[in-house]
């Protein structure tokens, strides 16, 4: 699947639900689903600055694809981390560093996050980019 499409997929889902707290129910289970980082892999040098709750993120390159793995000690952070993943997993460094990560807004959810969540997302997106950034380079 393509990076658009991708995106594409995680709004129709989204769409079916009808109000905040079933879309709240469906990221926490997304985020039960998500590629766990390696426990060995849980250190300072990869948490997220910015998270009110712990995210760890391990990056990789693989066949010139990113290879996202992440992990959170909160179930909304974590499910929010894991669609992150989803989309960007996979794609080359350089899609990761330019991706219009339109998804966010096209389901409403950095307008239906507290403050520090809002900024916490944020943080993860910067963090990913910065990661393929520095495999471009």
């Amino acid at each position: 699947m393509t990076l658009e499409e991708k995106q594409q997929e995680i709004v129709s889902e989204f769409s079916l639900f009808d109000d905040w707290m079933e879309k709240y129910e469906y990221i926490i289970d997304l985020g039960k689903d998500l590629p766990l980082i390696d426990p060995a892999k849980k250190t300072d040098d990869r948490l997220i600055e910015g998270c009110q709750s712990k995210v760890w993120l391990d990056a990789s390159i693989v066949d010139d694809k990113m290879r996202l793995t992440a992990d959170s000690d909160a179930i909304i952070t974590k499910g929010i981390i894991g669609l992150l993943v989803r989309v960007l997993n996979g794609e080359s460094p350089e899609n990761v560093a330019t991706a219009n990560l339109h998804f966010i807004d096209d389901i409403g959810l950095a307008e239906h996050l507290s403050p520090t969540r809002a900024n916490g997302l944020l943080s993860m997106v910067k963090k990913i980019k910065i990661l393929a950034l520095t495999a471009l380079a």
